[in-house]
């Protein structure tokens, strides 16, 4: 089966009303620009959640002639990393800015941990399936408002959101160790056995 492109997360959207399939992107039909610009909000904010496959992590940037960080307009959310001695850093729009200067001149390469936006074709299918089915919900709520069908879709919601979880999770490769109360007794149980 071929991955979900955003022309069939429309037509998914449209089917939630009733509506016909339409053939192409700026179909023209009013209910698809709707569901369009639904779903390109709704992208953006789980992707902005920040997740595994949209990451990048310590990513050097230079700041340009006029001593700013700026940053792609495919960001969406950008820190310093743990691990250097990056001054302390917020992203304000596509720009960094130093809090303990209270500036945005910066005049030293930075590494950022960056959330980045990707295309809808480009992200894992699950998460397609997610946000598809979030934007069908908020959709069909904002277009016909049936208590109804709302409910019947929040549980497809709910089930897609704890797919894409699972998949958080699996690509994490998370541990027991990962956990800082674990790590402190292991720690604290190593450090025993080396004293004596």
């Amino acid at each position: 089966m071929a991955p979900t492109t955003k022309l069939e997360a429309i037509n998914t959207m449209l089917s939630a009303i009733g509506e016909a399939p339409v053939t192409q992107l700026n179909s023209g039909l009013v209910e698809a620009d709707i569901a369009e610009t639904i779903l390109e909000s709704v992208n953006r904010e789980v992707q902005g959640q920040g997740f595994h496959f949209n990451r990048e992590l310590n990513v050097t940037f230079n700041p340009d002639s006029n001593n700013n960080i700026v940053l792609p307009a495919d960001i969406l959310r950008a820190d310093t990393t743990q691990n250097t001695s990056n001054p302390d850093l917020i992203q304000r729009g596509l720009k960094m800015y130093n809090r303990v200067t209270s500036t945005y001149n910066i005049t030293q390469a930075v590494t950022l941990d960056l959330v980045v936006l990707l295309n809808f074709e480009d992200i894992p299918e699950v998460a397609k399936r997610y946000i598809t089915i979030r934007a069908a919900r908020i959709f069909l709520d904002r277009v016909v408002g049936s208590a109804t069908l709302h409910g019947f879709n929040q549980e497809d919601e709910t089930r897609a959101l704890l797919e894409l979880r699972d998949m958080e999770a699996e690509g994490q490769d998370f541990s027991i160790f990962n956990n800082y109360d674990t790590y402190s007794i292991i720690d604290r149980v190593a450090s025993q056995r080396i004293r004596t």
